[in-house]
């Protein structure tokens, strides 16, 4: 489960895909079964959680991983590039690396 916290120091990667509606649901289970059988297995994977926007033109994976080495070794492996050939077949993507300032919430 994603815990968005500035500590521990970890790698955060929002990848905001633009589909065309049609193809949104595809890309979604593309992502889900590419984390489920590949990603989750990679060394220093965290978690992942995907969205898609209402109006169907967009997917976020937004997802930790325990440093930038192992996300980028993820990019190259065997195993993880047909995942993401796959993805960028159905959508433009912008990756976005990122680290958490801050995260501010109502105390309950």
């Amino acid at each position: 489960m994603a815990t968005i916290s500035p500590s521990p120091k970890i790698l955060t990667l929002v990848n905001v895909f633009t589909v065309d509606p049609p193809m949104q649901e595809r890309l979604v289970e593309t992502l889900i079964d590419a984390t489920e059988k590949t990603m989750k297995r990679m060394p220093g994977f965290i978690s992942a959680s995907i969205h898609k926007s209402f109006d169907g033109t967009k997917v976020i994976n937004y997802a930790q991983w325990k440093s930038r080495e192992d996300f980028e070794a993820m990019t190259k492996h065997p195993e993880a590039i047909p995942h993401m050939k796959a993805s960028a077949a159905m959508a433009r993507f912008e990756p976005i690396l990122c680290e958490v300032v801050d995260s501010i919430s109502v105390a309950g």
